[in-house]
């Protein structure tokens, strides 16, 4: 008899269209922390954690009481019909915490292209200009504006028509291409000289951890200089943190392990435990410049997904997840570097807290790798322009011998000579 889930698959190909793309050929139908269980009972170690969305795990009991809480009083207003006070409450909380100079303000979205947007909306309303600026293998998102941003053609803007205007794309400093930060920021000034103005461009937007990219991280001394650049020609910066945020990093957000400060930051998937929710934080008098009525959105601050955000950070700093971040990435990037000794094919390894990722010297070697995982019980995602990027994204509340267990997989797939 045919198994449920190749059944679920031929209903799947049958009923939805073939750009919905799916990883696993197997259908969830339970997860808990750091585990997931298709229809048929077979169990995986997910470190891929819903593309970067679930730091505290499935279904952690602190969020799930959240969520029944709220969902006893009510599930839905429109928050700019009929405010509720937790949407105001959690602004709060994450202006006192997001690294931003000065007094900061929060708004809420449902998604993370969603916030990217809407950034991009305040800072052309703050500098009345309409440039922006973002960086080749960035990731901002699927929809029009954000795909203009997006520095990757396949499969994000591929197919889909001219883009938005006045975006230009920079280089990001990369130490595999070799690509310097006096190389990224030349490029800027290449896109000053060739494309438009410095005093027309509104933002540069980039993400301290390329995600989609491969998880290449920003150096200091870029931000730094990028930081003077923007401030030199009244340039707003911006970060993207949809990825990078809420302790994955070992900070509640990537922009604290550098001196500099953005003007805004974007933030999503982690900041509500698996429920839809966005953000952008800014300094006060930029978010103040869209007029009432230029920001939100029907389903923006959902009541369920605000008591979810507000959960999850109280499980952030009740659960140390930070330090944990710190703890669990320092194990995992000790066995990579290990295995570059025997497995030949691994160019670099990348990490920033548990934002950690593995290049191999072609995707072939990659793929091979996640799919053999796979077969073993663990989950993980590749990433990267040429797909040759395994990313490790695990709840960051894995119990310490389900990780170990995790490793001990990695391990014995990396620890034989490839050349």
């Amino acid at each position: 008899m045919e198994g449920k889930n190749s059944q679920l698959q031929q209903r799947k190909d049958d009923a939805l269209p073939r750009g919905t793309g799916n990883l696993c050929q197997w259908y969830v139908d339970q997860a808990e922390n750091a585990t997931l269980r298709d229809v048929e009972g077979n169990s995986w170690i997910d470190f891929a954690g819903g593309i970067a969305v679930l730091n505290t795990g499935h279904r952690h009991p602190r969020i799930v009481q959240a969520i029944t809480d709220q969902l006893a009083k009510f599930t839905h207003t429109a928050f700019q019909v009929t405010p509720y006070e937790s949407y105001v409450a959690l602004a709060e909380r994450i202006n006192k915490r997001v690294p931003i100079a000065g007094k900061a303000k929060t708004a809420f979205f449902t998604t993370g292209a969603e916030a990217v947007e809407n950034a991009v909306k305040v800072a052309r309303a703050a500098t009345r200009r309409h440039g922006i600026i973002t960086f080749g293998n960035a990731f901002h998102g699927r929809t029009f504006m954000t795909m203009a941003m997006t520095g990757k053609v396949a499969p994000y803007k591929r197919d889909f028509g001219p883009m938005p205007a006045s975006v230009f794309h920079a280089r990001y400093p990369n130490g595999v291409t070799g690509i310097s930060t006096d190389d990224a920021l030349a490029s800027l000034h290449d896109i000053f000289t060739q494309d438009i103005a410095p005093q027309d461009v509104a933002a540069i937007v980039l993400e301290p951890v390329q995600g989609e990219g491969g998880f290449h991280i920003a150096p200091p001394d870029f931000l730094q200089r990028l930081r003077a650049l923007a401030d030199q020609h009244g340039i707003l910066l911006i970060a993207d943190e949809v990825q990078s945020g809420f302790a994955r990093t070992g900070k509640l957000f990537a922009m604290e392990h550098f001196a500099v400060k953005p003007d805004l930051i974007t933030m999503a998937k982690s900041l509500a435990g698996g429920m839809p929710l966005s953000a952008v934080s800014g300094r006060a008098e930029i978010m103040d410049a869209p007029g009432p009525g230029g920001l939100g959105g029907t389903y923006a601050g959902n009541p369920l997904s605000i008591a979810a955000a507000h959960a999850v950070l109280d499980v952030i700093d009740e659960e140390q997840l930070c330090e944990r971040a710190l703890q669990l990435g320092a194990q995992l990037t000790e066995l990579l570097h290990s295995a570059r000794t025997t497995y030949a094919a691994i160019t670099d390894v990348r990490a920033l807290g548990s934002m950690v990722a593995v290049e191999f010297a072609d995707a072939q070697t990659a793929t091979q790798l996640q799919q053999q995982a796979m077969q073993r019980g663990l989950l993980l995602l590749t990433c990267g322009p040429q797909g040759n990027v395994i990313r490790f994204l695990y709840p960051l509340t894995i119990p310490d011998a389900q990780f170990r267990q995790a490793l001990d997989i990695l391990g014995s797939l990396l620890n034989q000579p490839r050349s």
